[in-house]
């Protein structure tokens, strides 16, 4: 397994950029957004995206983004929730780094993600939305070296759970 860059992968509203970010200050190493190297490539956010040029333009950008992170060392890379969606960016990801899947229930991430105006998928009743999707995409994210259930933890909590089992591989 490679250990050059640790990859946060899940669903939407499971604290992928949170704790991304705290595991990239403990580990001193760089942190990295996807939908944030998204935005700056192409100048607009990623909701202007969708509505403009639509989700499959946005997936293509998404997995180039991704391959130009990957291609550094020393990373905590907090990826799209989608990004698994294609079977390129699963394998480059296991392939790069130690890939850690957060979980959560649809509570925690409707809690998390509700009101939110930067979430194109989530337009109407989030609820159903989260649903629908979170089926949809039952059992993408299986392919990650580690999983964490972030209910009911605190973002410290899992970031220190998550370096404990990156330091044991």
């Amino acid at each position: 397994m490679n250990r050059n860059n640790l990859v946060l992968i899940g669903f939407m509203g499971t604290g992928k950029s949170t704790i991304g970010k705290l595991l990239a200050r403990n580990l001193n190493w760089t942190y990295k957004d996807t939908d944030l190297e998204i935005e700056q490539a192409v100048g607009c956010s990623i909701p202007e995206l969708f509505s403009s040029r639509g989700e499959a333009l946005f997936r293509e950008v998404e997995s180039a983004a991704l391959r130009r992170i990957l291609a550094e060392s020393q990373q905590v890379v907090a990826t799209g929730g989608g990004c698994v969606l294609a079977e390129q960016n699963c394998l480059l990801m296991e392939k790069s780094g130690f890939v850690v899947s957060l979980n959560a229930s649809v509570e925690t991430i409707v809690s998390r993600v509700e009101g939110a105006k930067d979430r194109p998928l989530l337009a109407g009743n989030t609820r159903e939305k989260v649903v629908e999707l979170m089926h949809k995409r039952r059992g993408v994210y299986s392919f990650a070296h580690y999983h964490v259930d972030t209910d009911g933890l605190d973002p410290e909590e899992v970031a220190d759970i998550i370096i404990q089992e990156f330091h044991r591989h």
